[in-house]
Formats: structure tokens, sequence, C-alpha cells
């Protein structure tokens, strides 16, 4: 078991691994020392493949410390958060105050060598792969939206303001409390491109909460406020690149996901 081999590798006493996690397996350990750790174990995806680079370049600041790497075996050994509460727990208001003071800490530009991959690569990508999708998907939704994405793609990809290395996959559940720091990030999907697109995971957080609500457009309008108060963002900018994320990541091989759709209709609408 890769685990057990990690485990010995490590000097690690291995716990009861955390629920969830789509892309990895984590398990609380014990360090010789006695003090806790996490060990993530990848599976071998592209969006992951940095996770590691990404903590490093961090170093502790806003986000959870890298302890150690083995990049044949994709794991990591990372400072556990305590008590490790999700930054979703907390209500909207204090939550999104939060989450840009993270994102402040977070955004410092990557070295002339780094070796993440670029937004604007990325970008260029879903412009080309968004409509065969949404062909492929039986056009599970309006062509407008649709083309509402690739024209912010067209416009924002390769015209981005400074480039930071960003989180990618930033929202409430990878937020979680700390003692070190009063919150603190895990789970980079990361990439090197502007400040504005890093916000895209987090304007459709909580998209069951979201989906519930009478006025579903006018929260998702006071996430732009507080966002462009925060952070200083340009609000078209965040705006665009939310709608282009949300069907990105909404349209994949296991079909449509209603609610990522939903949200870059509610930004789309919203004023």
């Amino acid at each position: 078991m890769l685990a057990a081999e990690l485990a010995e590798l490590w000097e690690l006493r291995l716990e009861a691994p955390f629920p969830g996690g789509n892309a990895s397996l984590a398990l609380p350990v014990r360090q010789a020392d006695g003090s806790g750790a996490v060990l993530k174990l990848n599976f071998p995806e592209a969006v992951t493949a940095h996770e590691a680079d990404a903590l490093a370049w961090w170093n502790g600041s806003g986000a959870a410390r890298l302890l150690a790497v083995d990049r044949e075996r994709d794991a990591l050994l990372v400072e556990l958060c305590e008590p490790g509460t999700q930054l979703w727990d907390e209500d909207e208001e204090t939550a999104f105050v939060a989450a840009a003071g993270v994102l402040r800490r977070l955004w410092r530009p990557a070295s002339a060598e780094h070796p993440f991959r670029l937004l604007a690569d990325e970008a260029r990508r879903w412009l080309e792969e968004l409509p065969a999708r949404w062909e492929r998907l039986g056009r599970p939704f309006e062509r407008r939206l649709l083309d509402r994405a690739l024209a912010a793609l067209a416009e924002l990809g390769p015209d981005q303001q400074e480039a930071v290395v960003v989180h990618q996959d930033f929202h409430g559940g990878n937020v979680l409390r700390a003692r070190r720091e009063p919150w603190l990030a895990i789970d980079p999907k990361p990439l090197v491109g502007e400040r504005a697109f890093d916000t895209a995971s987090l304007l459709r957080d909580r998209r069951h909460e979201l989906a519930r609500a009478a006025a579903p457009g006018r929260l998702i309008e006071r996430r732009l406020d507080v966002l462009e108060v925060e952070l200083g963002l340009d609000r078209e900018r965040v705006r665009g690149w939310g709608i282009a994320h949300a069907l990105a990541w909404g349209m994949d091989a296991d079909g449509v996901h209603e609610l990522h759709v939903a949200c870059a209709r509610w930004l789309a609408e919203a004023r």
C-alpha cells in the first residue's frame, strides 16, 4: 500500500482518511515527534501536478506549509490545520472578507524559472474546447451564455494584468481555520495568471445555497461588490473569468454540472 510505504519512509503513524476528495486521498498522520500533519496522495492529473511547487512557493504565507514531497509517488506531507473548520462555516460576509485577506497573501509573482502552467494557455485551450464540449453534450444551455464565456476568454486570456501564482480552486472548502494563521488555503490547482481569475471558484461558492435563495443574482452581485472593494479588482474582469471558469469546469467527461452553469448565468445577469 502506497500510504504504508510513505509512512515508513517519513516515520508517520497513519490515521483514518478525511472524507471526500475527488482528486486525492488525504490522511491525518502523526510524525515521529508526535506532531500532526496530512499525508496527501494525488491522482496523477495535470491540475494537481504542481501543488507541491505552489505550497513551497507560498512557504506558509496564507497556505498550509509543505513539509515533504515524493514526486514519483505524487505524494505530499503538509501542515495540519487545526481546528481545521472550513471557511464555509462562517456567514457569507465574514467568509468573503476573510477569503480576500488570504488571497492577498497568496498573490506573489512567480520566479522566472517557475514550473507552473500559464492561465493564457488554459484560456486558449478552453476557447477551443468549450464549443466542442457544448455540442457533444447536446447544447445543454443557451448559446448566448457560451458566447459570453468565449468572448471573455478571447479578451482576457491574451491581455492580462500582473501575473501571480494563482490557486485556481480557491473556495470556502479549501480554506481552513488554523492556529499559525487564522485561515490557511489548501489544495491548490496552480497556474500563473492575473489576480482577477483567482476569484472564479469563490464567486460560485456555496452553490446549493445560492440555488435555494429567492434572488441568487443579488447574492452574486454582493460578492462582486465585496471582491471589488476588498481586493481592488476590475469588476468586469472578475465577472468574465467567473463565467468562463464556471463553464470550463461545468462541462466535462462526466457531463454537465448544472449548478456551475447556473452560476455562470447569474454572473452574466448580475449588474
